[in-house]
């Protein structure tokens, strides 16, 4: 009796490790994504609402990438390489994407920077990068990226060093939303006699 007791918990116990691993595992994606927007780890940028109040005397050089997953078939662009900022200043950078299909194309673009020091003190106001973009066949569009080099990385002692940043996004390819063109075609929809009560 106590060796078949002694059986259940052991397999109780393992049952509980199982469980408890598979939940870390689940949970480990979304907190390695906080953690590094949290401190910049891997590149990882901030997002902010507003530019700090303070804007330093000294620039850094921003260096803006682009590149594609390999099934996305847009052509995608930085409009300018490089530009020169002072630290604290807000900053304003567009780029190019154009879609060459004959049918709607929906992306999503990931991001970080270089060196990844640098990382928790690069902060975008508004991005392009927030949301899902959908091209039209044909379509070309300039997408916007507000951004600002926090002070305090000349405080850092290994981000204070880097004279440049490197912004690189990443687009990939979505679904399609389920709801997309329906606003349109509702619009387009020839509209319903109304019907009078008698």
């Amino acid at each position: 009796m106590t060796e078949l007791a002694g059986k259940r918990k052991t397999v109780a116990q393992l049952v509980g490790v199982v469980l408890f691993m598979g939940g870390l595992a689940w949970a480990s994606v979304p907190l390695y994504d906080w953690f590094c927007r949290v401190t910049g780890f891997g590149g990882t940028t901030g997002v902010s609402e507003v530019a700090p109040d303070e804007i330093l005397d000294q620039t850094i050089v921003v260096k803006f990438d682009a590149s594609l997953e390999r099934d996305m078939p847009w052509e995608f662009k930085p409009v300018e390489r490089e530009m020169v900022v002072r630290i604290g200043e807000t900053g304003l950078a567009f780029y190019e994407a154009y879609n060459p299909r004959p049918y709607p194309v929906a992306g999503t673009a990931s991001y970080n920077v270089t060196p990844y020091a640098t990382g928790g003190y690069f902060s975008k106001i508004q991005c392009f990068c927030f949301e899902m973009q959908v091209l039209e066949p044909g379509e070309r569009v300039l997408m916007p990226v507000t951004f600002y080099v926090d002070p305090e990385i000349v405080n850092d002692r290994e981000a204070k060093f880097a004279n440049h940043i490197t912004l690189s996004y990443t687009f990939h390819v979505t679904d399609m939303p389920e709801d997309y063109g329906q606003e349109e075609q509702a619009s387009l929809a020839p509209a319903q006699p109304k019907t009078e009560l008698n």
